[in-house]
């Protein structure tokens, strides 16, 4: 099988490398708009629990023949324990090996037969596992989800397959990718205490050394009706699709595991740290990442809207003064993961030929200041609702987006109808309210710096890592 998008952090941390392509296409859209009406179109969807513990929820949209059929599991590299880290992403892989009645290497095929594609994602937070199929094909879809709740493959054979593939995938994404170790860098400096200080990919020895044992185990903790949430939205009929799903998994049993959840608590930070980061690149980058509430709290949105200010689109302030007017950076970014509980938001730019890091660090930070000083003008602030009214809507314009918003929503607050309010949340941040998270959060005590660096060419052929002997370190500040 293969994964287009195997991480949604995955996706955003390489967000800011591939911003131009994206502004490209965007250019022949601008002229579009996207009306209050639209914007304020409700999506409407029902849900209700099983016996068993499923939360179902079912939106029903006959634009298209199409249905998404999803399924997301509240466990993601959080949940893991310290010396297994990786459990989460490995499964990600290992529920495609098949079931009781699934063939090893039949998903894909039967799902490809049927006209439809399907694939799943892991992050710090959960597990998402979908389909997207014509309509006429929503019980196989049911059908092989189900499957996977209930009589996965858990083998030998699947484990040893998979572990190859994890290394592979960790090789070619992290190891040998262009700044592929950052996410990893960042939240194992930022956090101490709190399970977010590893990533999803995990540490291939703790996979190696796991036994067939534990990840039954894992599977019978995690990957269970009670800890999991099926979103089917588009072309269907809802009494008969309640039909179906009572006939695939009114009968699976609810787990009897307690389901553990992180009770770490992420002391505050006091005061900034600086870290120095050696790479096979060629081009130095600077990250600034602060801790910032969780998804959800007023502070949040704000804080969201002040990336949206500072790196989206060609007249952000990251773009026109760093980028463009500089030339200190090639490319300049913001954003945070949305995580579920308190998490990082993160600032970083790659570094023009012949320019310092440290140069580079101090025009981040000038533009940070400036929102404290100065604030936001009413021009800027009416392009940020207008970003998040379009982009509200834009993601909520295809089935497996639409499915993939209400999971979320579900798994992380409990309340799916976000779906149709949270714009609210954004509509309500003011000004002033940009420039008090500005004030409050984007402080030097708060602050982890990474320079990011290419190897001296004696390392050249060295493992990554961090090699303090090998240039001075940055001048603490």
């Amino acid at each position: 099988m293969t994964y287009d998008f195997k991480h949604y952090f995955y996706r955003k941390f390489n967000l800011f490398m591939k911003r131009s392509a994206f502004y490209g296409m965007l250019l022949g859209a601008s002229i579009l708009t996207i009306s209050a009406g639209q914007a304020a179109a409700t999506i409407k969807f029902s849900e209700y629990d099983l016996p068993n513990g499923l939360h179902v929820i079912l939106q029903e949209d006959h634009s298209t023949p199409i249905v998404a059929v999803s399924v997301m599991y509240h466990v993601g590299s959080k949940n893991e324990d310290p010396n297994r880290t990786g459990f989460a992403h490995f499964f990600e892989h290992l529920l495609f090996e098949g079931s009781d009645n699934i063939k090893r290497g039949e998903y894909m095929k039967l799902i490809q037969a049927a006209g439809g594609q399907l694939n799943a994602n892991t992050t710090q937070d959960r597990t998402f596992y979908y389909e997207v199929l014509p309509s006429n094909q929503l019980e196989l879809g049911l059908w092989m989800e189900s499957e996977r709740m209930l009589h996965a493959k858990i083998d030998t054979v699947g484990v040893e397959t998979q572990r190859k593939v994890v290394k592979e995938e960790k090789k070619q994404r992290y190891d040998n990718t262009p700044y592929g170790q950052r996410f990893n860098v960042v939240y194992g400096d930022a956090y101490t205490v709190y399970p977010y200080r590893w990533s999803p990919i995990g540490k291939e020895q703790y996979i190696d050394q796991a036994t067939l044992a534990e990840f039954m185990n894992f599977y019978k903790t995690f990957y269970v009706p009670n800890n999991a949430v099926l979103v089917i939205s588009g072309d269907i009929n809802e009494a008969q699709t309640k039909d179906l799903i009572n006939k695939y998994y009114a009968d699976i049993p609810k787990g009897t595991k307690p389901i553990p959840r992180p009770t770490e608590v992420e002391p505050a930070h006091t005061a900034e740290k600086i870290d120095t980061f050696y790479d096979n690149v060629q081009l130095p980058a600077v990250i600034l990442a602060y801790h910032i509430p969780k998804r959800g709290s007023d502070d949040y949105y704000a804080m969201e809207l002040l990336t949206q200010l500072l790196s989206q689109g060609k007249s952000s302030r990251f773009q026109k003064e760093i980028v463009d007017k500089q030339q200190k950076a090639i490319q300049a970014d913001a954003f945070d993961l949305g995580n579920e509980a308190p998490g990082l938001v993160m600032m970083q730019s790659i570094a023009n030929m012949g320019i310092k890091p440290e140069d580079l660090e101090k025009s981040m930070l000038a533009e940070i200041d400036k929102v404290k000083k100065e604030g936001i003008t009413e021009q800027e602030y009416k392009k940020l609702e207008n970003q998040a009214e379009n982009d509200f809507v834009e993601q909520n314009q295809k089935d497996l987006g639409v499915a993939t918003h209400l999971a979320t929503y579900y798994t992380f607050m409990g309340d799916a109808n976000l779906i149709n309010t949270e714009l609210d949340h954004y509509k309500k941040v003011t000004r002033e309210d940009i420039k008090r998270v500005a004030d409050k959060y984007l402080t030097k005590e708060n602050r982890l710096v990474v320079y990011y660096l290419p190897k001296p060419d004696s390392h050249k052929d060295m493992p990554h890592g961090k090699e303090p002997n090998a240039h001075p370190q940055p001048k603490q500040k």
